[in-house]
């Protein structure tokens, strides 16, 4: 069975790959994955303030930003374990690089156009074989418009893509008013390809101490529906190859995200609450479906259930709402 796939350029024997996780700082957890048939090692963000503050010559109590970014509780542990960051980050691409010989996909997670986008060079330097650029913004001001959010997030894409000679991939979040223009936009900013979508941080509140309790909880396959539709809605009308993350954790998880328009497909949930060795379960189910429902390749079965494809557009849009709701009995 061909699950060959053509990524970013990349050559890859199967579109499953580990996501940004703690698991990349770990090189033992690193060989496991590429053991079990991960095609591509993610390494976690590295963050925008990391290289701020270290570039200012002060330090950071990365504590105190735990609470405000994707992968934060698991990736910003303390001052001691991480240290300065940016250098630590460098080096760790190295060794990863070393450690496995499938691709090593870095992660920068930024929010303004500043210095911090000159470090993706150092990045590419450093050895990696793509840089996943995390948008990664929660606005809360009044006076902060949605048109102002997107020029600055477009013009931090064309900086970092400015002399990078490696891949360049966006991870969106997907709270855009209009997502598909927007999509579009990143597409002519220079981005090489996209990945939908990252997890915003949902804090809990504590009614007796009166606080705000950091909270982060694993994915479902049940994540895997808002995906579903965004990739069916965007394959066909945005060149660049789009990767699922959030939700894959069964074969027919993988086989949904194929069928709706994915090329790369990233696991992390599963693969923490399971062990690396699950894409290996992965793998071999695509395959198991794949035979008896006589597909020869991905490229077959991709985006043919996408919004140009499907039997039933309708339902990907507002005109099936209706009848969702009215079809409902207790």
């Amino acid at each position: 069975m061909n699950l060959n796939t053509q990524y970013l350029g990349l050559q890859l024997d199967s579109p499953l790959m580990a996501g940004a996780s703690p698991m990349g700082n770990d090189l033992d957890l690193v060989r496991r994955l590429e053991d079990a048939g991960s095609a591509a090692i993610t390494l976690p963000s590295l963050f925008e303030e990391q290289i701020t503050r270290e570039q200012n010559g002060t330090l950071y109590d990365l504590e105190a930003g735990s609470e405000s970014f994707a992968e934060a509780t698991t990736y910003f542990a303390n001052i001691g374990e991480v240290k300065e960051g940016p250098a630590n980050y460098l080096e760790q691409i190295g060794k990863v690089k070393r450690a496995v010989k499938v691709p090593v996909i870095a992660s920068l997670n930024g929010i303004t156009a500043s210095g911090w986008t000159d470090y993706a060079k150092e990045i590419e330097q450093a050895g990696a074989d793509a840089l996943e650029l995390n948008l990664y913004y929660l606005s809360t001001s009044i006076l902060e418009t949605s048109d102002t959010i997107e020029k600055r997030l477009l013009e931090i894409v064309r900086s970092v893509k400015s002399g990078l000679g490696i891949p360049l991939v966006v991870k969106l979040s997907p709270f855009f008013t209009s997502l598909a223009q927007f999509a579009k936009s990143l597409e002519g900013a220079g981005a090489d390809g996209l990945v939908l979508f990252n997890r915003f941080y949902q804090p809990d509140l504590d009614i007796e101490a009166l606080e705000v309790e950091p909270s982060l909880n694993l994915s479902t396959s049940s994540s895997l529906r808002l995906r579903l539709r965004w990739l069916a809605l965007l394959h066909g009308q945005v060149a660049l190859p789009m990767t699922v993350s959030g939700g894959v954790h069964t074969p027919e998880d993988a086989i949904k995200a194929t069928m709706a328009g994915a090329t790369g497909i990233q696991m992390v949930s599963e693969l923490l609450m399971q062990g690396p060795e699950r894409i290996q379960a992965v793998r071999q189910g695509m395959i198991r479906w794949m035979e008896e429902h006589e597909y020869e390749s991905l490229d077959q079965m991709r985006g043919s259930l996408s919004l140009t494809k499907c039997p039933n557009p309708q339902a990907f849009e507002r005109a099936n709402y209706m009848r969702v709701l009215a079809g409902w009995k207790a």
